[in-house]
């Protein structure tokens, strides 16, 4: 079966470089940096040959921003090391920008695609001292040529649904060669644990979700728009794929019943789509404005369109209710929710769809100390807003307070684990 899939990936080879080329041109993919996914003269390494180096691997924003306490951690004791962080979404990469400016030691790169040669050139080129894939990525050329090197592997915030399992079960021997590979296994849900064993992965450990751990200062936050933020009755709709984006606007007109200065602020899981959510708004002769990071809210507008990244915070921080998307759409139901931590810990009120399996165990945790509520229409969402903006002052009322608290326990054993891990002391 590994014959067969190194074979399909050089095959498919010549034709990653259309795909890419395609992606490019609808701006999904950055056409200064797209090509160090797939030509090795483009890799781009940078780094410290006096210093050992951390490869981690996390996939989009959500993996990617999980990571940052872990390595300002491990920061704190490891002087002799530097960081390697490869992520493969555009949006991680502008994230990522302005996120590692913090470091002086850490270097984001795309992460090339699982093609044997440009594997086997990353890692003689990088020379990684020890290796960490986050959440579900799975990459057999990577984990195999890496232990052929006999660079050990970490899987963190493991995450393997049913699904996949079931998949892997299909292909026994070669799940076994794949995963026995990994030196650690710290899963994000105990159902993961238990699939990680059926599939003969080693030292596998449930210490929590590390996307509970979380280090907001407000005090770094700086919204041009925070006096209108402070007067204004508005909600935010987070993370919404296109499926949502009517939702959202019915939802507006609800709450237009009750109070005429509502505003919604609304942000797509990709902003490539605001324009596209600005006509489906308008065509509802709702007052619509896009809103580039630094730009001042216009007078009268009723829905706002965030069009920049890494900027949610800033809103959540004012913000009394927030619905978080990718939970109303029963074909991703498999693959569905998006992380609600940062609103939780800024003391926001989350509402979320019925599909959240994902953040199953995050969302029952939030639920279980009066955080989240479930909602299935537009009509649902509707009542619940118009009874928390009957006041929109923010809840003085710190109830994020027993999350914070979880996160930095989690927070405390995964270093542990890590710890060890890099010490060689796994047991």
């Amino acid at each position: 079966m590994i014959l067969a899939y190194r074979i399909l990936t050089t095959i498919l080879y010549p034709f990653i470089f259309v795909y890419l080329y395609f992606r490019v041109s609808i701006k999904k993919e950055s056409p200064e940096r797209y090509k160090e996914k797939i030509l090795s003269n483009h890799f781009n390494v940078k780094k410290n040959n006096n210093l050992k180096l951390l490869w981690f691997h996390a996939t989009s924003i959500g993996e990617f921003k999980s990571i940052i306490p872990i390595i300002e951690e491990l920061n704190k004791n490891l002087l002799n090391y530097e960081f390697l962080i490869t992520t493969t979404t555009l949006s991680s990469s502008i994230l990522a920008k302005s996120e590692l400016k913090k470091f002086k030691n850490a270097h984001h790169r795309f992460i090339p695609f699982d093609l044997v040669h440009l594997i086997e050139k990353f890692l003689d080129l990088w020379k990684p001292e020890k290796i960490f894939l986050v959440d579900s990525e799975i990459w057999p050329n990577l984990i195999l040529k890496a232990s052929s090197y006999q660079i050990p592997i970490a899987l963190i915030n493991a995450r393997i649904t049913k699904k996949s399992f079931d998949r892997w079960s299909m292909f026994p021997k070669t799940a076994e060669k794949i995963f026995k590979n990994f030196s650690l296994c710290l899963c994000s849900n105990y159902e993961t644990k238990i699939f990680l064993k059926k599939l003969k992965a080693k030292n596998v450990r449930y210490e929590g979700n590390i996307k509970l751990i979380n280090k907001l200062d407000n005090k770094e936050f700086n919204n041009v728009n925070e006096a209108l933020l402070k007067k204004l009755r508005f909600w935010i709709a987070a993370s919404i794929h296109k499926e949502e984006d009517l939702t959202c606007l019915k939802t507006h007109i609800e709450l237009k019943k009750n109070y005429k200065d509502i505003v919604t602020i609304i942000a797509p899981r990709h902003i490539d789509r605001a324009e596209k959510i600005k006509k489906q708004s308008e065509k509802l002769n709702l007052k619509t404005q896009i809103l580039n990071k630094g730009d001042i809210f216009f007078a009268d507008m009723e829905i706002i369109i965030i069009n920049s990244y890494g900027v949610l915070q800033e809103y959540f921080l004012y913000a009394k209710s927030v619905f978080i998307g990718k939970s109303l759409i029963k074909r991703l139901k498999n693959d569905s929710g998006q992380n609600p931590i940062d609103a939780a810990y800024l003391n926001c009120k989350i509402y979320h769809g019925p599909y959240v399996s994902n953040f199953k165990e995050i969302y029952e945790i939030l639920k279980k100390n009066h955080i989240s509520d479930k909602i299935k229409s537009h009509k649902e969402l509707g009542e619940k807003l118009i009874k928390d903006l009957k006041n929109p002052k923010k809840s003085e009322i710190n109830f994020s307070k027993n999350i914070e608290t979880l996160g930095l326990n989690i927070l405390s054993k995964t270093i542990a684990e890590i710890q060890n891990f890099l010490n060689d002391k796994i047991k």
